[in-house]
């Protein structure tokens, strides 16, 4: 059984016991699907201020729901629609202080209001996104983009 209590102060210190945390969970696992599942409950139940977290696959050149925790989501983009879509296309994180004022942003929960995504890659290869929303307008901050970073890098090997 796994039992996480992460809390911590300081997001730094919380990021680096998060990604702790991951990379047991996800350790010897091979199955895709399994680590995202466990990574999306771990990130759901330590981060604060969250309203919808999981992944989007890459499946041929479309964007694919993954594990997720939260309201029901939207199952498939492309790579020119939404937050995600920008982040697939272009490779680089999308962190968003306001999603009602991105263009083009797919409204899956009408009360989030900011978002960050991170794209999940593996040897130049688009496998995936992580998404995380919020309820509160300008939750994500430069702090938040890096250790979601690191919890990229470690389900681009768990994947």
């Amino acid at each position: 059984m796994y039992d996480f209590k992460i809390e911590a102060a300081e997001k730094p210190t919380l990021y680096a016991d998060l990604a702790s945390a991951l990379e047991g969970l996800v350790a010897g696992e091979p199955d895709g699907i399994a680590n995202m599942a466990n990574a999306s409950a771990l990130l759901w139940e330590t981060l604060p201020d969250i309203n919808w977290v999981g992944f989007y696959r890459n499946v041929g050149g479309e964007l694919v729901l993954g594990p997720f925790q939260g309201r029901p989501a939207c199952i498939r983009m492309t790579f020119d629609q939404g937050v995600c879509g920008a982040a697939a296309r272009t490779q680089q994180v999308q962190r968003v202080e306001d999603v009602h004022a991105f263009p083009g942003h797919i409204a899956c929960d009408s009360s989030s209001n900011s978002e960050i995504v991170v794209p999940i890659i593996r040897e130049g290869e688009l496998l995936a996104v992580l998404d995380i929303d919020s309820p509160e307008h300008a939750r994500f901050d430069a702090e938040d983009e890096a250790g979601c970073v690191r919890i990229a890098e470690i389900m681009a090997k768990a994947l």
